[in-house]
């Protein structure tokens, strides 16, 4: 599976400590992130991260289109409700996500079920929405 992961700034840590709680299930997929989300998760836990552009250089924009694509299994995109700094991105991608049915948390509490669900196998469904995709092809 292809996951994407986002945060706004001051979720960065809570995204790390899930991706530390959850690297051996992570482990076993591919993962894609935004530049400053992606090189702290990558360097805190040593999984292989593919880098997109950061939030002000279109990196959101990135992922929505390898979520038209279906090129992307599922979102977690840990926002801060206090903060308006990407509700535009937000916004986007949470439309790109129900139009194309790709699971999405924004909170830690259902990227845990996601992610738990992942480990049992319950979206293998999303291997038949776009078979044979290579992860995160140019």
């Amino acid at each position: 599976m292809n996951i994407a992961l986002l945060s706004h700034d001051r979720k960065k840590e809570l995204m790390i400590q899930f991706c530390i709680a959850y690297s051996g299930i992570l482990a076993r997929h591919q993962i894609c992130a935004t530049d400053s989300t992606g090189r702290v998760v990558a360097e805190a836990t040593g999984l292989p991260v593919t880098l997109y552009l950061s939030h002000e250089h279109g990196g959101s924009q990135q992922v929505g289109a390898r979520i038209a694509y279906n090129e992307i299994d599922m979102v977690l995109f840990f926002t801060d409700p206090q903060s308006h700094e990407l509700d535009d991105d937000l916004d986007y991608i949470t439309r790109l996500c129900d139009q194309y049915n790709v699971p999405f948390a924004t909170n830690v509490a259902t990227a845990e079920m996601l992610i738990m669900g992942l480990a049992r196998g319950d979206l293998d469904w999303r291997d038949n929405v776009a078979p044979g995709l290579t992860p995160f092809s140019a």
